[in-house]
This record gives structure tokens, C-alpha cells and sequence, in this order.
């Protein structure tokens, strides 16, 4: 092995929003915030993606090719369809296609909503972000 994934980036035209929606979409806290670089992950010390500052970010144009996607995320969900309505409340918008649940994100970079594999747990309802101060139980 010569090296591990960091990173995933996305290059995008605001960074810090971008960022919110996949911390909302994927529970997921933000865990770095500069003017031109914001990274949601597990935790501080964990890869995950970024969102990179590009003024001139031209989106793909799904499905044209003078515009293809340049990458996508497969989100993996309990059912897709049911996630469709809180998916597009964070902002996404749905992608034309005969096939699957096929979304932009709000910078325009392609995802799609996939049924959970056997050998995956339950992704169950949307939780609070982790980036969100939540009361916590008294000490017993």
C-alpha cells in the first residue's frame, strides 16, 4: 500500500453550504470551516469529504455529455423513495433518469439514493447532526 484515502473533494462555489447539506444529509458533523475549505467527517481525526472553493465551478449537466458528471456518491438509504421528500427539503433536486433516485446537490454534483445492501445495519430515520449541540442525560 502506498497511501490511504484522505479526503473526498468536491469543488464547488460555497464551500460552507455545500458542507451543511451533506452534514444534514449524511449525519455527519462539520468538522473544519475555512473561508475556502470545509470538511464534514466522522469526527476531527477521520477522512470525509471537502468541499474545496472554485469561483469559476462549472456543474455537470446530467445526463448531457458536453457536461457529464464528473463523479458521484451512492448514499445508501432504508428505502429511497420514502427519502426522497427529505432529501430535496436539505435542497437537493431530482435528476431526470429511467433509473434509481438520481439527485444534484445544491452545487449541482450528482448523487444517487440507493437501497441498503442485506449486509449493511438499518440506516434508520434521519438523526440530529452531530455539529448540533443536543441536551445530554444527567450523570447517574
Amino acid at each position: 500500500m502506498i497511501g490511504r484515502l484522505h479526503h473526498v473533494v468536491l469543488d464547488c462555489p460555497e464551500p460552507a453550504v455545500l458542507a451543511e447539506f451533506y452534514s444534514a444529509l449524511l449525519g455527519l458533523p462539520v468538522t473544519y470551516r475555512s473561508p475556502d475549505w470545509v470538511v464534514v467527517a466522522v469526527d476531527d481525526h477521520s477522512s470525509g469529504l471537502a468541499f474545496q472553493l472554485a469561483p469559476d465551478h462549472r456543474p455537470p449537466n446530467w445526463p448531457d455529455p458536453d457536461r457529464p458528471q464528473q463523479f458521484h456518491l451512492d448514499v445508501m438509504t432504508d428505502d429511497p423513495a420514502a427519502s426522497d421528500p427529505e432529501v430535496r427539503a436539505l435542497g437537493a433536486r431530482r435528476l431526470p433518469s429511467q433509473e434509481g433516485h438520481i439527485y444534484a446537490d445544491p452545487a449541482g454534483h450528482p448523487f444517487c439514493l440507493v437501497t441498503r445492501p442485506g449486509w449493511a445495519p438499518p440506516v434508520g430515520p434521519l438523526r440530529p447532526r452531530l455539529s448540533d449541540p443536543s441536551p445530554r442525560p444527567a450523570d447517574p
